[in-house]
């Protein structure tokens, strides 16, 4: 079921992703003339004969290599399955990637794909601060299987991060792993002085992946591939879900990183459903347009916020004038500020507390992406398991709120933020200009 390159394009126009999510990878005629891709709930797959079988498990088992044009047939769900492989060939057209692979959840691709590019003595070399539950997979988990994990400011300069690389053994280095803007504090780290410095340090025997969490922003406003990235992960149920109702993730590569990484998987059995397979096409199809209204009522909501006498100060990726260093990061690789939004309210824990237990539009939950707006406290929720004087050096505070913003009307929104912070609403909508933010359409 490979789409053809032909499909792309109409008379040597090509086609943006946004047009291809609809159809690419997918003829109505393999099923009865459906408009929309089935979902292929089975287990399992017939061979025509028994030497088909045999040669989809060589190809399969890495037993040969494919002869020019073959390809390896469907088998068994655990290893392909049609509505999967519709998804993933929809998922690399954002990132421009060769390849890609769903996964069960998020993190189910972050181990999955660790575990199969690392090994007993490697190191990793990683941005903080990460998701919560990534933080515990390096710093827990890995060290299990002999694997080191040790962390970088991402405002590491490319010298600074070079010379802390220069400290790790000869030869132990094996993955940059980098997630940006950080979780939760929108820290942004230099994609391509990660590529350059892995570039410095590794060898075509030992080779240095930077490996890239692009959840927050990809994979409409940031590309890490065009950086010098070698793997692009996402937790799928955020944005490209997008409608709280999922649990997936996805993984994309070069071919020959691919085919580690989908073997892990295999036996792993970390894959996707095809049901959730399906579920993410359909989200697939509105996929920009959510992002883009989400991000348009961010970049107003934080304006507003920054200038609310009870913030002290807002991480929201056009509030940069005060750090030149990440401005210019910003400016290099990312497309758009995004939808998330941290801040610290004045005050503490109880402050913070206070504000998010009157929200009532804003729902008070973990997780982000979707088409409603969520709020939540890192310290003592998404991060709550990294100690308190950790947080504190990875600039999480009792005082931070993360904010995801969703598709609501953005007047609504702010309303409800007014309130939350105890100021009576009337009149507060009714300052919302609308022009304000279609400046950013």
């Amino acid at each position: 079921m490979k789409p053809l390159q032909e499909a792309a394009e109409i008379n040597g126009h090509r086609l943006r992703p946004e047009s291809l999510m609809m159809s690419y990878g997918y003829t109505p005629a393999w099923s009865e003339g459906a408009i929309k891709c089935p979902i292929f709930q089975t287990s399992t797959f017939v061979f025509r004969n028994a030497e088909e079988g045999k040669a989809f498990f060589e190809l399969a088992y890495g037993l040969r290599q494919a002869n020019p044009d073959e390809e390896m047939g469907l088998i068994y769900s655990r290893l392909n399955n049609p509505s999967l492989e519709i998804l993933e060939h929809r998922l690399t057209l954002w990132d421009g990637a060769e390849e890609a692979a769903s996964f069960a959840s998020g993190m189910a691709a972050i181990s999955t794909t660790l575990l199969a590019l690392l090994k007993p003595g490697d190191v990793i070399l990683h941005s903080e601060p990460v998701y919560g539950g990534t933080d515990f997979f390096l710093k827990q988990v890995l060290p299990r299987f002999g694997i080191t994990a040790v962390g970088f400011s991402p405002k590491a300069s490319q010298e600074e991060l070079s010379a802390q690389v220069a400290e790790i053994v000869q030869g132990r280095l094996a993955m940059i792993y980098v997630e940006t803007p950080a979780n939760p504090t929108n820290h942004l780290v230099d994609l391509r002085a990660c590529a350059e410095v892995a570039h410095q340090h590794g060898s075509e025997e030992h080779p240095v992946r930077v490996v890239v969490d692009n959840t927050f922003l990809g994979p409409v406003f940031q590309h890490p591939l065009h950086h010098g990235a070698d793997v692009v992960l996402y937790s799928a149920t955020k944005f490209l879900g997008g409608h709280s109702d999922l649990i997936a993730g996805a993984v994309l590569a070069s071919k020959p990183l691919m085919k580690e990484i989908k073997a892990m998987r295999t036996f792993m059995g970390t894959m996707c459903d095809p049901n959730t397979g399906w579920m993410l096409m359909r989200s697939l199809e509105t996929l920009k347009l959510r992002m883009e209204r989400a991000a348009q009522s961010a970049q107003v909501i934080a304006d507003w916020l920054r200038e609310h006498p009870q913030v002290a100060r807002t991480y929201y990726l056009t509030h940069l004038e005060h750090d030149p260093a990440q401005q210019a990061i910003y400016e290099q690789q990312c497309l758009s500020p995004g939808s998330m939004i941290s801040f610290d309210i004045e005050g503490g824990e109880a402050e913070a507390f206070q504000f998010l237990n009157r929200l009532k539009l804003i729902k008070l939950a973990v997780s982000l992406g979707g088409t409603e707006s969520l709020a939540e406290h890192p310290a003592t929720m998404t991060h709550s398991d990294i100690m308190p004087e950790v947080q504190r050096e990875m600039g999480i505070s009792s005082q931070m709120i993360r904010l995801s913003i969703g598709v609501e009307d953005p007047q609504d929104l702010i309303a409800d933020l007014a309130q939350a912070f105890g100021a009576e609403t009337d009149g507060v909508a009714a300052s919302y200009q609308p022009d304000a933010y279609a400046m950013y359409i």
